[in-house]
Parts: C-alpha cells; sequence; structure tokens
C-alpha cells in the first residue's frame, strides 16, 4: 500500500472563521464540500469540519485522513494486518474512502482519488 499524505482533521466552530487563516497558513485555496450535515473544508494538509455536535463526536474519533493510492489494496492490507474496516469502501465526492480501527485502536480514514 502506498501512503500519498495525511490530513489533521480539525472541529471549528465557525468554518468561516477558520477558512482564511488556514488558507493563509497552508498558501492555497480552500476545497469545500459536504459530508452529511457537516460543512468540509480542505486547505493543504488540514481538514476543517463544521457541523452538529452529534455528527461532530463521531468524526472526532478518527486519528487523521490518510491519502492512499488504492483503498481496495489498502482495505486488503489492513485486514491482512488485523485492522477492523468498520465502513467503506464507498464512493466520497473525491474519489473513495474507508474507515478502519486498528489493533491499537486508533481510528484513521483512508481515502484515494479514484472513482
Amino acid at each position: 500500500m502506498e501512503i500519498l499524505g495525511a490530513s489533521l482533521r480539525i472541529c471549528v466552530d465557525d468554518l468561516e472563521a477558520a477558512v482564511p487563516f488556514y488558507e493563509r497558513l497552508a498558501g492555497g485555496r480552500a476545497q469545500r464540500f459536504r459530508r452529511g450535515e457537516v460543512e468540509v473544508a480542505a486547505v493543504g494538509s488540514f481538514l476543517l469540519m463544521s457541523g452538529p455536535e452529534t455528527e461532530l463526536e463521531i468524526l472526532r474519533k478518527v486519528s487523521a485522513t490518510i491519502a492512499v493510492r488504492d483503498v481496495d489494496e489498502a482495505h486488503r492490507l489492513l485486514a491482512e494486518l488485523g485492522a477492523r474496516v468498520v465502513a467503506g469502501p464507498v464512493p466520497t465526492p473525491g474519489g473513495r474512502n474507508l474507515l478502519a480501527v486498528h489493533p491499537d485502536g486508533a481510528v484513521f480514514e483512508y481515502v484515494d482519488r479514484r472513482g
């Protein structure tokens, strides 16, 4: 499995107020999308999320988002290594993702850009 990078997940109260800071910090424009009731802005290595507390409570349990070349390959390797895939792979606005609980209990989202 080839890991291409990671995004830090940050829950914010006010996405509109937070985005300009992270755009300046990362030196780029935010890509925005919605995931259910949660508004998301991807800026460089930061993934900003804002929405209802019930949704954010679940999202806070995910340590980071790991970009991989192929989610199916990640799924096979994670299962082989004893991780438990709890969701996915499923399509997302930018590709596919899955959620996995590692043997140590850490939860990660794995994403690719395949459709």
